[in-house]
């Protein structure tokens, strides 16, 4: 699959992904079987006390995301229209698995198995933080999470969360969490106007289920090479440690995902090849998501560079521009 078409696959994911399939979750790949994995006792969790700050709340749902077995049935409202979606997320043998299906429009199933993944590659040093505490540390540094009033969300008791950015670099959210479990019910996604771009929220939920056992982080990884790099990244965006390669979009496509912890860009590089397609030049909206696009010659070769996130799009025009590769000087 080409870049187009995975851009567009990606930006219905995006729609989805901050309320339920929270970051980082890394792809499950095949282990040794010998190898003793770094895990997380999810009863631990029946133990603690209620969070009593903005911040411990939202370490607290990051938790039960990777921890709490359910099925639910949500709605998404966006400036593209509504759909309804059913979600469910299990647990089996330490692994993730999170499932969302669209119930109207066309067909569309989104599946992943993954650990509970890391903020940062195995060679990032000391300070890139663990997940899910250390990604709770991190966002602390670039947004202010306040409590708001206590409301009722798919009938069932709910904390909300404000999180408004410290720059102009990313957008705020509203995040409602269920007060007895902290799983998300629901979020509402602010522009740098704090105006309200999409509402995901949950409409029912069947009793969530505390998974009796534990889950196991990823594996710690060394990056991939690349040949190249974006030289600007907003304060706070981490190079995340998930396999991005994939089948649908061919071994011709470079894909890096950078997070904060809480908003997300993903990085896409392609040769232009004759007869394939390619995407105009300039800003392009995919339903909430932005994309900027950039074509430019390296060593010869035609190019295709595509940002994409729920970031401003002066962000995202920055990282695109901001492109180096390696051996090649700024005046080619």
């Amino acid at each position: 699959m080409r870049a187009g078409r995975t851009l567009r696959r990606l930006a219905v994911l995006c729609g989805i992904g901050g309320l339920v399939m929270a970051l980082p979750l890394a792809a499950d790949t095949p282990r040794d079987a010998d190898t003793e994995n770094e895990r997380f006792d999810c009863r631990q969790l029946s133990g603690w006390e209620a969070p009593n700050s903005a911040i411990d709340w939202y370490e607290r749902s990051l938790w039960a995301n990777h921890c709490y077995i359910f099925q639910a049935r949500a709605v998404r409202i966006g400036i593209d229209g509504v759909r309804t979606l059913a979600l469910s997320h299990d647990i089996q043998d330490g692994v993730e698995r999170e499932v969302a299906r669209f119930l109207d429009g066309p067909q569309l199933i989104f599946e992943r198995r993954g650990r509970i993944g890391r903020l940062g590659w195995s060679d990032s040093g000391d300070d890139t933080p663990a997940s899910p505490a250390g990604v709770a540390r991190h966002l602390d540094q670039f947004y202010r999470l306040e409590l708001g009033s206590g409301e009722r969300i798919a009938n069932r008791s709910a904390v909300r969360l404000d999180i408004e950015p410290l720059d102009g670099m990313r957008f705020g959210q509203r995040i409602w969490l269920d007060s007895r479990t902290a799983l998300p019910l629901k979020r509402e996604l602010l522009d740098d106007r704090g105006r309200v771009v999409e509402t995901f929220q949950i409409t029912e939920l069947q009793p969530p289920q505390l998974h009796e056992g534990s889950v196991f982080f990823d594996d710690l990884r060394s990056p991939p090479q690349q040949p190249w790099r974006p030289e600007w990244l907003p304060e706070g965006f981490i190079d995340q440690p998930v396999d991005t390669r994939s089948e649908r979009h061919g071994e011709t496509v470079g894909h890096r995902i950078y997070s904060d912890g809480l908003s997300t860009l993903s990085l896409f590089v392609e040769p232009i090849e004759e007869g394939r397609e390619r995407l105009i030049p300039g800003l392009h909206r995919l339903g909430i998501s932005l994309a900027v696009v950039r074509h430019l010659t390296v060593n010869e070769q035609p190019m295709q560079v595509v940002v994409m996130g729920e970031l401003p799009p002066r962000v995202l025009a920055q990282v695109a521009d901001s492109l180096a590769w390696e051996g090649v000087s700024d005046d080619e």
